[in-house]
């Protein structure tokens, strides 16, 4: 199962800087609008440090990671979400992804003009979210219009679709996002049809320069609406992290050093991003290979076994687990089950995350 973070914000705010620096893959980067006119796309490891310790310990010829896929598209500009800047087709490349990253220009620099002529970030904020709310509210006017139809011809099902429709309107009208207006399971099921920009997770990006990161008054201020918000804020010097990027990675730790990091910006964003997908990680190690999965939490052993293999999944008879502390305090498989610490479970069983599991199976 794939994974995606779509990258957005307002042009020149440093969204395919970050992208480069996040997976090496050289999108074009350049001090004008609409440079990215098709959407780049990139995946990720995820910085992993139970899987490094499990390579330690095992020494396999192979270490896989688990990834996550990022997707840059062309900044969204006012007017967007009724085609301003090619807006529309921008709008679409990020309704299939599962988590925005919304990159937020906190720094100044005269060789790249803001495309609103002084620097703002709470201001570009709001004009980016005022984009994705009014792309929501059009998409869901042409969606209501088809339920009521069938509403009015006394279809039960049409008929409480409409009730969640037209609550979820209401909130976006009143500068809501669908995703803060606590709504169930089964309201969700009701808007699967419906792809809402505003029902994704979101965090913010802060690309910052070296002096805003310690205490400049824009960064300062979005760190102030992200509180309101209750949405994470991520500091990152876009030009540090790629310049980073480049170099090789036993020489990472001294440059960070000497700015004064302990990790880069882009870790901490990778692995926020995870987090607000709900994400778990599981672990193989099968003949020469120790492998790193990735699920929702709450999976069946069954559909974690599918991850790995389709036929697992079918044939599944029971997972071998042990918990990724059990296997490294005593040092091998074997050892964690002579001490009692490892358990067989069933189909019903809910994978959590850090699990070291060997999947029996019927083929």
């Amino acid at each position: 199962m794939s994974w995606r973070c779509g990258i957005i914000g307002l042009p020149n705010a440093g969204k395919s800087t970050i992208f480069n620096a996040l997976t090496g893959a050289g999108a074009e980067v350049a001090p004008y609008p609409f440079c990215t006119i098709n959407p780049n796309t990139g995946v990720v490891a995820v910085p992993d440090a139970r899987l490094e310790a499990l390579g330690k310990l095992f020494k396999p010829e192979k270490l896989t990671p688990t990834a996550i896929e990022f997707v840059d598209v062309a900044g969204l500009i006012a007017g967007a979400s009724k085609g301003e800047g090619l807006g529309i087709q921008f709008l679409a490349h990020i309704r299939d992804v599962d988590l925005l990253v919304h990159v937020v220009r906190c720094f100044t620099a005269p060789d790249s003009p803001h495309p609103l002529s002084e620097l703002n970030p709470v201001r570009d904020v709001e004009v980016v979210e005022t984009e994705l709310l009014l792309a929501d509210l059009e998409i869901l006017g042409r969606q209501r219009q088809k339920i009521e139809k069938k509403a009015k011809s006394g279809e039960k099902p049409a008929q409480a679709a409409l009730i969640v429709l037209e609550r979820v309107e209401a909130g976006l009208n009143g500068g809501k996002w669908a995703k803060d207006l606590k709504l169930s399971l089964e309201d969700k099921e009701h808007l699967k049809a419906t792809p809402l920009l505003t029902l994704k997770p979101c965090l913010f990006v802060a690309n910052v320069s070296e002096e805003e990161l310690h205490g400049g008054p824009n960064y300062r201020d979005l760190k102030k609406l992200a509180a309101r918000r209750e949405v994470p804020v991520i500091p990152i010097v876009g030009d540090l992290e790629a310049e980073l990027a480049e170099l090789p990675p036993e020489d990472r730790g001294d440059f960070l050093a000497g700015v004064g990091l302990s990790e880069p910006g882009i870790e901490r964003l990778i692995r926020e991003s995870y987090r607000l997908l709900g994400l778990v990680t599981f672990y193989t190690i099968v003949g020469t290979e120790v492998r790193a999965w990735t699920v929702p939490q709450g999976t069946p052993a069954p559909k974690a076994a599918g991850q790995v293999h389709s036929d697992m999944e079918k044939g599944f008879i029971r997972a071998e687990v042990m918990s990724f502390d059990d296997l490294i305090k005593w040092g091998s498989p074997a050892k964690v089950k002579e001490a009692g610490r490892l358990h067989v479970e069933g189909r019903d069983y809910l994978v959590k995350d850090g699990e070291i599991l060997l999947f029996r199976f019927q083929r």
